[in-house]
């Protein structure tokens, strides 16, 4: 009988969902504001469906429409959710979040999971070079905060020590009850504390005391951790110029040079005397207020003083300038892409390669029964020292075999870097002189492209005499390859200035597997004999998860910027051309993803800090297990010849295979640029954009093996153009056309 019932009833849930194929759909305007009632992202709607998040997007905006089977089922969740979440007109009677006794419904606080102590001392870095600078904050209508009550509501005033939520017209619910109300608020002057979602806190502290105890006893401020064995990210506190002389701190840092407040600072004394502890870097623009470990509860809050420059606007743009509603929102979307900040975007990069792979998990003790802390495998679990051409010269490896100012050969130092490259300008064909455009095209996130499925060691270095070379294994390779001979007008793929290498010197083992590729695939007579390496034989993927996490930000950004995955060349052009001022909240954040990039990629070898630094010292960054110029080395290895197997593919494209000779010779008419830096490389062109540039088969595609225009990251988007007299009187100067194509200086611009 039941087996019946179970049959009848699936007969009937066929005809509905058949019945939901047929209906229309909820407008566009409505989908979204159904899933957004509901608190529900776009990325869980799609997991839910079984589709890409740019599928719910393309919905939601109207520009497609869901196909079966599909299509019942998004209309079986629009349905659940309208029952749920009425129409406003529908529910106009009744009480809202806003009338005047209304209570936000908050869910009791759990305990914090048993975790290890904050560091005492949180890296430090430069910050990276490059940001964008936004006039104005338009933030997406899903993220965009309210900063007034709807008319005729009045705000609720503060409640004194409750921390009672003020709700705007929404606040999405937070999956996990610990952290109801986001990972991030920022104070304002009067007490109000934005977080995510539009939602208003009340924050009656009038110290830094009473704000970290507010922050870890009501605020239910925090983010879950993203790997099992890793930790929960602590509130972070963000903290305006008017909260700050609310709080008893200055406006301006007095002490330029260590950035922090003096040790005798009256809200330092107050945080000391009350139990509360400092890390070794004191109360600066980036803080950490924390007591130890205590039966394994984790106690620590995070700071961040905007007056003091927390967000450099290298980074972030103007995002430290906005109204503090709009700060929330734009930092709370780099948290659930990113990371919760807790330094610059810098360090945010390193974090979050710790984040995902912790170093140690919960293992149990055979002897005792018990658990015990144990390495993760494929994570960095301990500190390591380099090889000797690994280090930098600053390392005390360094000064014990070299006198101070001796300046080591490419032979004595591993020395992988991106490209600055400019071609001779007497190089220039008849041909190429009468064309009349410079076009550059830029790698996207190149150094993130590079970091997919690399290999990268996990262990300390061992030395070995005569190695066969093996691309398999991580490490520096001592060897000889200037006798690979490239054709002259293009740059040579083994050092970062382009020019030939005059004899042995020390390479990343992407270099060298490049090498072995190019003499394989044209026939070139040169040995690839190393003399030595340095090899690390315990290796994997140690960046995959980091790259995955970052390459989903990335694309889900500049998805909420109008460009789209999967869309012709022509549009993703056209989309490129005004994506930043679409929505200059969210570049803000796309500027930050990309610096979390390459600062993340920096940090793995931190250079000393700070006028206290002695020559041939230790320096704190290399007693953690981060501290990886090898690692880095890899990446920036990989982005080069990558770079460079791009440009020759695209030269090839344009002429005829050479016949091997000896040498790489490439045609007359080739395509070959005239400047690269980093992952930008300029070419003379007939028109001004890459379309008129770029090779395609005959059917249009892009020829392959070359550049290919797109939102991934390893694919390419314009980066400027200007005129041929332009581009050849930067060459006769002897500047790089790639650093200023763009209208700006490239390096300072972050790309």
């Amino acid at each position: 009988m039941a087996d019946d019932e179970d049959a009848l009833f699936g007969a009937v849930d066929a005809l509905l969902d058949a019945v939901a194929a047929r209906e229309s759909l909820p407008s566009p305007a409505e989908r979204k504001r159904l899933r957004e009632a509901a608190g529900l992202s776009q990325e869980q709607v799609a997991r839910a469906l079984q589709v890409r998040r740019e599928a719910v997007s393309g919905w939601e905006a109207g520009r497609t429409e869901p196909r079966p089977p599909k299509r019942a089922a998004y209309a079986r969740l629009l349905e659940g959710l309208a029952a749920r979440c009425p129409a406003p007109d529908a529910t106009e009677n009744a009480p809202t979040a806003h009338a005047p006794g209304a209570r936000a419904e908050r869910p009791p606080a759990l305990d914090r999971p048993a975790e290890v102590p904050p560091p005492e001392d949180p890296p430090t870095e430069i910050p990276p070079a490059r940001g964008t600078s936004a006039p104005e904050s338009r933030l997406p209508p899903q993220s965009r905060p309210v900063r007034e009550a709807p008319a005729g509501v009045p705000r609720r005033p503060a409640s004194p020590r409750t921390g009672q939520a003020r709700t705007s017209d929404m606040a999405p619910a937070a999956p996990d009850t610990r952290f109801a109300h986001g990972p991030l608020g920022v104070l304002d002057g009067d007490g109000s504390v934005y977080c995510v979602g539009g939602l208003v806190l009340d924050c009656p502290a009038r110290t830094l005391v009473e704000v970290v105890e507010w922050a870890l006893g009501e605020a239910e401020l925090g983010a879950a951790r993203l790997h099992r064995s890793g930790k929960d990210a602590d509130p972070l506190v963000v903290i305006t110029a008017a909260a700050a002389e609310r709080l008893g701190l200055p406006l301006v840092l007095e002490d330029r040079r260590t950035l922090r407040l003096p040790g005798d600072h009256q809200a330092v004394r107050q945080v000391t005397d009350a139990g509360w502890k400092l890390t070794k870097r004191g109360f600066g623009p980036w803080a950490r207020v924390y007591r130890p470990a205590d039966d394994g509860r984790r106690r620590c809050v995070q700071f961040a003083v905007l007056p003091w420059d927390a967000l450099d606007a290298r980074s972030w743009g103007d995002t430290g300038r906005l109204p503090a509603p709009e700060i929330a929102a734009v930092l709370g979307t780099y948290a659930s892409r990113v990371i919760t900040p807790r330094g610059s975007t810098a360090v945010c990069g390193l974090e979050l390669m710790t984040a995902l792979r912790p170093p140690t998990r919960a293992v149990r003790d055979e002897a005792t029964g018990g658990w015990t802390s144990g390495p993760l495998p494929g994570s960095l679990a301990e500190p390591v020292d380099p090889a000797p051409p690994e280090a930098p010269a600053e390392h005390p490896i360094v000064a014990g075999l070299y006198p101070r100012h001796h300046k080591r050969t490419p032979a004595e130092v591993l020395e992988e870097e991106a490209f600055d490259w400019i071609r001779d300008p007497q190089s220039l064909t008849d041909a190429e002189c009468a064309r009349r455009y410079a076009v550059g095209i830029d790698v996207n996130t190149a150094f993130l492209a590079a970091a997919n499925r690399l290999a990268v060691g996990l262990s300390a270095p061992v030395h070995v005499r005569t190695p066969t070379f093996d691309k398999k294994v991580p490490g520096a390779w001592l060897v000889d390859l200037s006798g690979i001979e490239l054709d002259p007008r293009m740059p040579n793929p083994f050092t970062p200035h382009g020019e030939r290498p005059d004899g042995p010197a020390w390479y990343a083992t992407p270099t060298v597997a490049y090498a072995a590729e190019l003499v394989a695939a044209f026939g070139l007579p040169v040995p690839i004999d190393p003399v030595e390496a340095w090899l690390r034989p315990e290796y994997g993927p140690y960046l995959d998860p980091w790259y995955k996490h970052l390459s989903e930000a990335y694309r889900a950004t500049m998805a909420d910027l109008g460009v789209l995955a999967g869309t012709g060349e022509a549009e993703f052009l056209a989309a490129m051309e005004t994506h930043r001022e679409a929505d200059p909240g969210t570049a803000a954040v796309l500027s930050a993803i990309k610096a979390t990039v390459k600062g993340g990629i920096g940090k793995l070898r931190e250079r000393p800090q700070g006028a206290g630094y002695r020559a041939g010292e230790r320096w704190p960054a290399l007693d953690r297990p981060t501290w990886r110029p090898d690692i880095r080395a890899a990446v920036i290895a990989t982005a080069r010849v990558n770079m460079h197997r791009k440009l020759l593919k695209t030269a090839l494209a344009t002429q005829g295979e050479p016949a091997p000779s000896g040498r790489l010779t490439l045609g007359h008419d080739a395509l070959i640029p005239i400047a690269v830096l980093s992952d930008c490389a300029v070419y003379l062109s007939d028109g001004p954009s890459p379309l008129d540039v770029l090779p395609h088969t005959p059917d249009g595609k892009p020829a392959p093996g070359s550049f290919r225009l797109g939102v991934s990251p390893g694919m390419v988007k314009h980066e400027g153009t200007r005129e041929l007299l332009w581009a050849v009187r930067m060459l006769d100067e002897g500047h790089n056309p790639a650093q200023h194509i763009k209208g700006v200086d490239a390096a300072n611009d972050g790309e």
